[in-house]
């Protein structure tokens, strides 16, 4: 249910949702969210008709989305591993196998293989034109070539084409980003939630002391 009910909001509010805070509090968690609303609202506007720049822009999401949770995992790791934790076992593994099935998309798509080679577009028949972006398809790919890789690379590699295999291939491009940028938004309120508690314990240290000094002085 929860795939099906992803699914539909992609194809049908991706270009308007809100899709986390604004005032993010730091430098690198507001260049994070900016950085994942523009890939968003690129996903939603652009025309299907345009294969060139559908696929160019589903390549530019999944470059943006994987630094940016790269970007999060240095500069929040506790604050991520948090976020983490509010999700079910079957959530936590399903966002995690995705941005590992990302990470096989991006160090991939244009060097060892097109586009075209990981996205299925699809047609609306009903409307007689290509369905939106966010309802195309990522492809079963065959397993790649690794013996070229040190042992290290050949596992990680592997790793993630399995990621890629089991959570983004035959599932919809809009599935997939709304999974990601939904942990993401997760991410950002758990780091403002944490931000001010500290504040809020700050300022209690700060009138305790204030206290402590008036009495000293009495």
């Amino acid at each position: 249910q929860a795939s099906r009910d992803q699914q539909k909001w992609g194809s049908e509010n991706w270009a308007d949702a809100p899709r986390g805070p604004q005032d993010t509090g730091t430098s690198a968690l507001r260049w994070a969210i900016t950085a994942m609303h523009d890939t968003t609202r690129r996903l939603g506007r652009v025309r299907a008709s345009d294969r060139a720049q559908a696929f160019a822009v589903i390549g530019e999401a999944v470059w943006w989305v994987t630094i940016v949770d790269a970007t999060l995992v240095r500069h929040y790791p506790d604050v991520y591993d948090a976020a983490l934790e509010w999700l079910t076992e079957v959530e936590r593994q399903a966002t995690e196998t995705t941005f590992a099935g990302l990470r096989f998309v991006r160090n991939r798509m244009g060097y060892h293989a097109d586009h075209a080679d990981f996205i299925q577009p699809c047609r609306d028949d009903a409307a007689g034109r290509d369905a939106p972006i966010t309802e195309w398809t990522w492809r079963s790919l065959p397993e790649p070539a690794v013996a070229t890789l040190p042992p290290r690379g050949q596992e990680w590699e592997l790793s993630r084409y399995q990621a890629y295999q089991d959570v983004l291939a035959d599932h919809t491009v809009g599935e997939t980003f709304g999974r990601t940028a939904d942990f993401h938004d997760l991410v950002v309120r758990t780091a403002q939630a944490a931000g001010a508690a500290e504040r809020a314990e700050e300022h209690t240290a700060e009138r305790q002391s204030h206290h402590d000094l008036v009495r000293r002085l009495l």
